[in-house]
């Protein structure tokens, strides 16, 4: 059915935006609260360090396995189906927490969650694509989408506090975000989609894999997981780091977790304006520095230095992630966004379950968490010399323009159904 373009689209692009902002956040209230949740593992199954951390590897292994095996079904089998069968696993595997008791068992339906999760995610990354109409645009959604994933990550956290504060368990946090997940599911099968009636892309994990050789997808891929590994450094070994503190504010390292990720998620925000009105590649440049400068000072300093200055990278990691997922998706056509977003995403969630592994296996050869972050500040200085050559030779900058400009003609010329 075809609908004249004004208002009407106008008001459905807006609810699929706040749709796919509001599935970041849901997502973030579990996955971020990792660690507020290992501690009472641990006590009420008597777990090691090792195994309690299944909780945040198995979800993130099983995240990065559907993300490159059926990152293409959302463009096969459209936005609307790929969001609402990932939602479908998320939410029923989340609900299901309500019924157990045994850790074996929390740990199956964090596998399950974690391939719907792949699934949604890369449904709605491409679905940005799909309401986007510029490079510049897809940047800064991408930043405000990830904002809301930051907020949610101080949501989460503090839901767990407050149950636990009233005697209750922490598994209704999952409860919690099921009920969630079934509202987003009434909003996806409700809302409106954009399609473009185009000639489609091959789609299949074959394709997928042949994605994976373009030198493109490998930089941003390689960039990303360089981010990633500074950025979980923060969150999983920070609160442990910190525990050496010595100085006069005894809050500091209480709360630095805290600060980070409200630093973290306000900077995203402003990241989505700042991206319209400065280079993407100066800022992070320039950010990536930053990062490197607090790494550095904190190893310098100690954990008392460090107390202030990791926390405060929260405000400069902020438009890292967000902005190089939305310029490595957008070196590819917009029928192949699904493909090239559950590409980055694999990368993403091998960096995410990795590079904590890393750093806790160096850190018990070595004899200090110390030594861990001599491995993060190494990755940042990487990360810092990645995005300062691509400041000065800017390679994506043709290929970026080049799509735009075809997928802008493209998109005049094509019909515009609604479905």
């Amino acid at each position: 059915m075809q609908h004249r373009p004004g208002v009407y689209d106008a008001r459905n692009k807006t609810l699929l935006k706040g749709l796919t902002c509001l599935m970041f956040m849901m997502f973030a209230m579990t996955s971020d609260a990792v660690g507020s949740v290992i501690p009472h593992l641990i006590k009420d199954f008597g777990l090691s360090l090792t195994a309690a951390g299944t909780f945040h590897y198995v979800p993130m292994a099983t995240i990065a396995t559907g993300a490159i095996l059926l990152g293409f079904m959302a463009d096969k089998l459209g936005r609307r189906r790929t969001i609402v069968i990932g939602l479908i696993l998320y939410g029923v595997s989340s609900a299901l927490f309500a019924f157990g008791s045994h850790f074996s068992y929390f740990v199956v339906l964090l596998a399950v969650s974690g391939l719907g999760v792949a699934v949604f995610k890369t449904g709605a990354l491409a679905l940005i694509g799909d309401v986007t109409t510029s490079t510049a645009e897809h940047s800064s959604l991408m930043n405000t989408v990830e904002g809301f994933f930051a907020t949610g990550a101080i949501i989460g956290p503090a839901i767990v506090a407050t149950l636990l504060a009233q005697g209750l368990s922490w598994k209704w946090l999952y409860v919690a975000a099921a009920v969630m997940c079934a509202i987003l599911i009434l909003l996806s099968l409700t809302v409106r989609y954009p399609t473009k009636v185009a000639a489609q892309t091959p789609t299949s994990f074959a394709h997928t894999l042949k994605m994976a050789r373009d030198p493109y997808a490998l930089a941003f891929s390689a960039l990303i997981m360089l981010y990633v590994a500074v950025e979980v450094a923060i969150y999983v070994w920070m609160p442990t780091y910190l525990a050496g503190y010595k100085g006069s504010i005894a809050w500091l390292p209480v709360y630095a977790l805290t600060i980070f990720f409200v630093l973290r998620a306000a900077g995203r925000f402003l990241g989505a304006w700042m991206i319209r009105f400065v280079p993407w590649t100066l800022m992070l440049a320039l950010f990536s520095a930053a990062i490197f400068a607090c790494f550095a000072g904190a190893l310098i300093g100690g954990p008392t230095t460090g107390a202030v200055l990791l926390p405060a990278s929260g405000l400069f990691m902020s438009v890292m992630y967000p902005t190089l997922n939305s310029k490595g998706i957008s070196c590819f056509r917009k029928s192949e966004h699904g493909a090239a977003a559950g590409l980055i995403l694999f990368f993403t969630a091998v960096s995410a379950a990795a590079a904590p592994l890393a750093m806790g296996a160096i850190s018990d050869a070595c004899g200090g968490v110390q030594y861990g972050f001599w491995l993060a500040t190494g990755f940042a200085f990487l990360l810092f010399a990645g995005l300062a050559v691509n400041l000065v030779f800017d390679p994506a900058k043709r290929r970026l323009q080049t799509l735009e400009e075809v997928e802008n003609s493209a998109e005049r010329s094509a019909k515009t159904v609604l479905v």
